[in-house]
């Protein structure tokens, strides 16, 4: 479906980028730009998979991971209203095909700039700066992921993505597994004992804090010695 003035104009609220592009760049998303309506839970693009545009999300979410052979998922970052999608602009800087997956969350609606609008637009200073920028915000956060990865204990990590959460979360461990990259089994038994410490009260689909200050202090346990 094609794009209107009107969707431009409320796409500017959540990307303020576009609202400062000149007129003749407006002109050209509003005639190549196209809107897609994702169900939640379906697959937005793969690995391998030839990336055909820069997408900006207007409702809904999507999930980025990186994924093994044998199924395990490493989530890698999340792509809200106002934000974009790192590996997707790094492949058509690049012209390669994506090396990670990205999966809806919820019903979620886009707007999809062609491979060739993008790359006109880049000569637009405001639009350039603004992907540069998204470059070196998105590479801190996944620099801060591999240091969680490579120096943190699994229940740390456990810990801390648990006190991100709320204090009841409605939420599988089978879930909780995927965010961190584990698997279903250690992610139970850590649980487990989390709740036998008096940190949490477990239930179906259901976590509740009881103890966050126990929480806190297990992520926050410095890394021991090799």
């Amino acid at each position: 479906m094609s794009l209107s003035t009107t969707d431009l104009e409320q796409l500017a609220q959540h990307y303020p980028v576009l609202a400062a592009l000149p007129e003749t760049a407006r002109r050209r998303i509003l005639d190549t730009a196209l809107t897609l309506q994702v169900p939640a839970g379906k697959l937005v693009f793969d690995d391998h998979q030839t990336c055909e545009g820069f997408p900006f999300v207007v409702r809904g979410s999507i999930r980025v991971a990186k994924c093994a052979a044998n199924g395990r998922e490493l989530p890698l970052y999340r792509v809200g209203p106002g934000e974009t999608c790192i590996i997707s602009s790094s492949c058509l800087l690049g012209r390669e095909d994506y090396n990670a997956r990205g999966i809806t969350e919820q019903d979620t609606e886009l707007m999809l700039l062609p491979r060739s609008t993008f790359e006109a637009l880049l000569e637009a200073p405001v639009f350039r700066d603004f992907v540069f920028h998204l470059f070196a915000e998105r590479i801190a956060n996944l620099m801060q992921l591999i240091e969680a990865v490579a120096f943190q204990r699994l229940d740390q990590r456990l810990a801390a993505v648990l006190l991100g959460k709320g204090r009841r979360l409605h939420i599988t461990h089978h879930q909780l597994a995927d965010e961190l990259g584990s698997v279903r089994e250690i992610v139970s038994r850590l649980l487990k004992g989390f709740a036998e410490q008096g940190l949490v009260q477990l239930s179906r689909e259901r976590i509740e804090i009881l103890d966050p200050a126990g929480l806190r202090r297990i992520a926050a346990e410095p890394r021991e010695p090799a």
